[in-house]
């Protein structure tokens, strides 16, 4: 595959817990445009912010970036991104990487790494990452989802229980350190070929993913492969409360 990418970013107005996120002011600009400038940052050769809000779609083309009005009625990102896919006329093998509009400090280098990883391989139509586990409490935080790999980087499953149960050391103390395997977090970064997307978006919900409330275990029940990306670490969480604004903004205002 060639490795030359697209960036497209879901952004929704309505968010229960924070309405009109997008546009929300992070040190003098709209959360929204920080995430572009993270694409930017990553050498993606074009960005799209995919909507389903005139609001947001003014303020991003005020601003000299490239906005796509989607369907409202959308059950997901991947199914907006998709959407854009068939609007561009971007040909089956083309990569595009969902990056999600409320990760204005998403590392750019992760964005690269998610479609660099799709394009250098043959097996999987989508790629992600994760990284290694450090803290015991994360292991069985449900909030925290894990993957676990076949020997050449494809996951076997994703999950919101402690993957893989370490037999002898778990029950009793919970020891990460002694348990002989290193644990992975999921980072829900996503890259795809249009091609997959094409595929993904004509699947029925598969039963794991309605247990586990995690979309991405269609894909291993209807039988594709996930390529997994290791990362140096979990990057900070995104926005998803007027706390985490208050605490995103401090992190740009001591950069």
């Amino acid at each position: 595959m060639s490795a030359g990418f697209k960036v497209v970013i879901p952004a929704r107005y309505g968010s229960t817990r924070l309405p009109g996120k997008p546009l929300l002011d992070i040190a003098g600009k709209p959360m929204i445009v920080h995430v572009c400038e993270r694409a930017l940052e990553a050498d993606a050769e074009q960005i799209v912010v995919a909507t389903d809000d005139q609001r947001i779609f003014d303020a991003v083309g005020s601003l000299g970036l490239q906005a796509v009005m989607t369907d409202p009625n959308h059950q997901s990102g991947t199914e907006r991104i998709a959407e854009v896919a068939r609007i561009m006329g971007w040909a089956d093998e083309q990569i595009v990487v969902n990056l999600q509009g409320d990760e204005p400090l998403i590392p750019p280098a992760y964005i690269r790494d998610a479609a660099l990883a799709l394009a250098g391989q043959d097996q999987a139509g989508i790629a992600t990452l994760a990284a290694k586990i450090l803290d015991a409490d994360e292991i069985f935080n449900p909030n925290a989802v894990k993957v676990v790999l076949d020997k050449n980087g494809y996951a076997l499953y994703f999950s919101r229980a402690p993957i893989p149960w370490s037999r002898t050391t778990f029950p009793d103390k919970h020891d990460i350190a002694a348990a002989a395997f290193s644990h992975l977090r999921h980072i829900g970064m996503y890259a795809y070929t249009v091609g997959f997307l094409n595929r993904y978006c004509n699947w029925p919900a598969s039963p794991l993913e309605g247990v586990e409330s995690l979309e991405q275990l269609r894909i291993l029940w209807h039988g594709e492969r996930v390529l997994v990306k290791i990362v140096e670490r979990t990057p900070e969480a995104g926005v998803d409360t007027a706390e985490d604004l208050l605490r995103v903004a401090s992190t740009f205002r001591q950069n």
